[in-house]
């Protein structure tokens, strides 16, 4: 399998680029991405032979299909992670909640995020390479409130790796940065910056293609990478769970093998969209796939009509954080697998130069048909936190938004997957305020009060958090952080 770039090749990088050397430079010509220059295909036999198997088994075999060159021990090394989590037998349950919604809930890992079925295999894989070269890495990671622990989380401790993590000031749940700083490892550094998650991000983006930066860190011996969904080694994990989620429909008999699906995904860099996607193309049975977004709707307004724009537009803090989010780094995947390098490029450089583009419409057209968008209001996903919960199901505020996408989004009565992206435990605040109206609570009395309510017990990973030292204390103004990271390597 090989990687060609979303805004074509510049003279200076390899035209192709091994899956290795993919994820581990992640910035391709330009200031594009990698994309895998084709996909393997899935055929029916595949997903029949596969019915019976594990999570480790099915994504073993995926992995095999894109003839990733990482040995096999490796592999097997990252996937064993995936025996941590809560039911090793089935590390992401899909569970009914109305007769035609079941819901996939990837939290059950040691984050309780969905980042966690990514960035667990993926630490494994890139410090196996780092090691194998003899070359040091220093891991980028900006974060809205869910990648940044789950990379701290797998790359604590490996060799030849050291983290740096940056996350908005004011822009995470207070368990979300309490994971991040509690982290006490030597390797890593945590870098609250007064801004935005976007501030954060373009700050990554603009390191990982600084040459200036890159020079300063030869000097050291290190090499830059990311953590981000810009790197495809979180998106090939991706892929998994969606192929996975619709082979426990069918073993579940809520679908016969090759009926036709909706995948609904809460959607903010677009990456667990974009391995939906890539699951569609290579063969998965599904009619569409559902964008919800939160009240920053840049991604709802660019499915309905064309239009990405990003002029006179703040970003607006909602209850569902991780979605907090106006310029998603995926979408030129799907720009450049739809249209090409040449029309991606220009639409990126525009985007960068005038802050908008515009689809033209036969390209709208082949959007829409892949996609359709909706968006969530803050009370309006409260309301649907308490409708479930009443029917016994209990879920946090970035699943919600896919209950508004569910209701309007649908063309025809299949079955629908939702994608569960957290854990109730992580935005606990919001959930007791939707059950009880309780205003401003505390995390952990939040926390306390909807496990009474619900007949649960918090898990041990999150209730520990409360009594650990703050070992991550540095916060500053997004300038800076430059000069903050290199201070620490």
């Amino acid at each position: 399998m090989k990687f060609i770039e979303t805004r074509g090749n510049d003279g200076h990088h390899p035209e192709h680029a091994s899956f290795s050397e993919a994820i581990l430079a992640p910035i391709a010509s330009f200031g594009g991405l990698y994309s895998p220059e084709s996909l393997p295909r899935l055929d029916e036999d595949f997903f029949i032979d596969h019915l019976g198997s594990s999570y480790k088994t099915l994504a073993r075999a995926v992995l095999m299909k894109f003839e990733i060159d990482i040995p096999a021990e490796i592999i097997d090394q990252a996937l064993a992670l995936y025996d941590g989590f809560d039911d090793p037998s089935n590390p992401v349950p899909v569970v009914r909640v109305y007769d035609d919604l079941y819901v996939s809930e990837l939290y059950h890992g040691p984050t309780r995020a969905f980042k966690d079925m990514a960035l667990q295999p993926f630490g494994i894989v890139l410090s196996a390479i780092a090691q194998s070269r003899h070359e040091n890495y220093l891991i980028l990671a900006a974060t809205s409130g869910d990648t940044g622990p789950a990379a701290l989380e797998t790359f604590k401790n490996k060799a030849n790796v050291k983290v740096a993590c940056m996350y908005p000031v004011g822009g995470t749940s207070d368990v979300q940065r309490l994971q991040m700083v509690t982290e006490d490892a030597g390797n890593l550094k945590v870098i609250g910056v007064n801004g935005d998650f976007d501030d954060t991000q373009n700050a990554l983006k603009h390191l990982l293609a600084s040459d200036s930066f890159k020079e300063t860190l030869h000097q050291k011996d290190i090499r830059v990478s990311a953590a981000n969904s810009v790197n495809f080694g979180r998106i090939i994990f991706q892929i998994i769970y969606h192929l996975h989620s619709y082979l426990e429909l069918v073993r579940q008999q809520a679908i016969s093998m090759g009926e036709r699906v909706y995948l609904d995904v809460p959607s903010g860099n677009f990456g667990n969209a974009l391995g939906g996607y890539y699951a569609m193309k290579m063969g998965l049975p599904v009619e569409k796939i559902l964008i919800a977004s939160n009240r920053n709707n840049i991604l709802t307004q660019f499915i309905r009509t064309g239009i990405y724009n990003l002029r006179s537009v703040d970003l607006i803090q909602t209850t569902s954080p991780a979605m907090d989010i106006l310029k998603s780094s995926n979408i030129e995947r799907i720009l450049f697998d739809l249209f090409g390098a040449q029309r991606t490029k220009a639409l990126m450089r525009q985007l960068d130069a005038e802050k908008c583009y515009q689809l033209a419409s036969t390209e709208l057209e082949q959007i829409q048909a892949i996609f359709a968008a909706d968006f969530c209001q803050d009370e309006k996903g409260k309301a649907y936190i308490k409708e479930t919960f009443e029917r016994g199901y209990l879920m946090d505020p970035h699943t919600a938004t896919c209950f508004e996408a569910y209701r309007n989004c649908r063309e025809k009565p299949l079955k629908t997957i939702v994608y569960s992206t957290a854990e109730w435990t992580k935005f606990s605040p919001v959930i007791a305020n939707a059950l009880t109206g309780e205003e401003d609570a505390h995390d952990i009395d939040a926390l306390q009060s909807i496990a009474h309510s619900a007949g649960i017990s918090i898990p041990p990973m999150i209730s520990a958090l409360f009594e650990k030292e703050i070992a991550q204390k540095t916060v500053i103004d997004k300038e800076a952080i430059e000069d903050e990271i290199l201070a620490f390597l």
